[in-house]
């Protein structure tokens, strides 16, 4: 009984410690300014704009957008045909608050908050996840709307000339 007993307790010990694991998305020890300058220089090569998630591992709404990117096929495939995306750390471990200066403060929108950059670094736009939300989750159609207003070709000036004159 006493075997039984001590394994009983030790699977739950090990259920235990595998339930706190938390999903990781952000890493508070990264040099996003480092990492921005390379997902630049990646955006530039690959003609894209640069998509920052700002957020944290503290974050259910952060954790709950990259789990419905990866999991909603259309968002998943948007992203990746028009963004270069980058993962940037908000918490109590690292702000990163010079570079949100830079940024010109997106974090007034709380968490997530997204910001849509050209290849050259020029801010295009910060978006506030909550208009992207519904319910519980993400609203499909309005993440998409979003994605598709803000990649590198919809911004192209050739796209909104006058051919009527």
């Amino acid at each position: 009984m006493k075997l039984f007993a001590s394994l009983f307790f030790m699977l739950f010990l090990v259920n235990i410690s595998q339930a706190q694991v938390k999903e990781t998305i952000y890493n508070p020890e990264a040099n996003a300014l480092s990492d921005l300058k390379m997902a630049l220089v990646k955006a530039k090569s690959e003609n894209k704009h640069l998509l920052i998630q700002l957020g944290g591992n503290w974050c259910k709404w952060c954790l709950r957008f990259n789990k419905f990117c990866n999991e909603t096929p259309a968002i998943d495939s948007a992203l990746k045909a028009n963004f270069v995306v980058l993962h940037i750390n908000y918490s109590k471990e690292n702000k990163n608050l010079g570079l949100l200066k830079q940024l010109e403060f997106p974090q007034r929108f709380g968490f997530p908050v997204f910001l849509v950059l050209d290849a050259d670094g020029k801010r295009l736009h910060t978006q506030d996840s909550g208009f992207l939300e519904s319910g519980e989750g993400y609203d499909k159609e309005k993440v998409l709307t979003f994605l598709k207003m803000w990649t590198a070709e919809a911004l192209k000036p050739e796209k909104y000339v006058d051919t009527n004159k």
